[in-house]
């Protein structure tokens, strides 16, 4: 236990490392950082939905194209980028006669478009603020739901996806995800609106760790890959991400841009 506990904890300072660099060079680094991710959560996803090699390696094929468009010095976030991933969820729909593969296009690509979109807001400073504030508030709260799940447990939220997770967890991860938030706006500068709409990000990391909880579960596997000594595979770091992100961009467009 105390070796599994020193892997995984390895494991992920190293991971939390490479993340802050590229998210801090920005432009092609952290886009080419979530470019590998992307691929290789699509090999996982193919691998939950049950699909055979070959659908697994047209679903990561497909979905290389519309992320290489999104290169700084290609399209970028684009309606081009747009279109591309659009037409490689309808290839592989078409091709491998599956919607549940072809929905992983859409799993991956929308969450790295909204991340180079926050990335990439001007000035670079505030880009970077804004992308670290979506990313900064799932790790809170995982941390939040972690600690207030085994200090005060109670009732179970979803017993039949996800045994270990309380309401109790989701509420301090809430908490966490909204004290976080707060604190970039006071020593950081994050808009007031985007502050006290953190807790809604971190309802959906944690709908986004269900959902994967569920395809897990569906597919009698416990982790998504075994990429990643201690933690699993890449969609089970990424699971709350994934779904905080968009909102995130979501959020910034309703609340501050328009």
């Amino acid at each position: 236990m105390a070796s599994e506990l020193r892997t995984r904890s390895i494991v992920g300072v190293a991971l939390i490392a490479v993340a802050t660099g590229a998210l801090l060079a920005g432009g092609f680094l952290f886009w080419l950082l979530l470019v590998i991710a992307g691929v290789l959560m699509q090999g996982e996803w193919g691998d939950l939905t049950g699909a055979s090699v070959e659908g697994r390696k047209s679903g990561m094929f497909a979905v290389s194209v519309p992320l290489a468009i999104l290169c700084p010095v290609a399209a970028g976030v684009s309606w081009l980028a747009f279109g591309l991933m659009m037409a490689a969820f309808f290839f592989i729909l078409l091709t491998a006669r599956s919607l549940k593969l072809a929905l992983g296009i859409l799993y991956i690509c929308i969450p790295v478009m909204a991340l180079l979109f926050l990335r990439g807001q001007e000035p670079a400073r505030f880009g970077l603020l804004l992308a670290f504030w979506a990313l900064a508030l799932v790790w809170a709260t995982d941390i939040g739901a972690y600690f207030a799940g085994r200090s005060i447990g109670g009732p179970k939220l979803a017993p039949r996806i996800s045994p270990s997770k309380t309401w109790s967890g989701l509420a301090g991860g809430v908490l966490a995800a909204l004290m976080t938030g707060f604190l970039l706006y006071r020593f950081a500068g994050l808009p007031i609106q985007l502050a006290a709409a953190s807790g809604l990000l971190a309802v959906a990391a944690q709908l986004g760790d269900l959902l994967e909880s569920m395809m897990k579960r569906r597919a009698g596997v416990k982790d998504s890959g075994k990429l990643l000594p201690g933690h699993g595979g890449v969609m089970d770091r990424l699971d709350g991400v994934i779904a905080a992100a968009p909102l995130a961009a979501l959020l910034y467009l309703l609340l501050v841009a328009a």
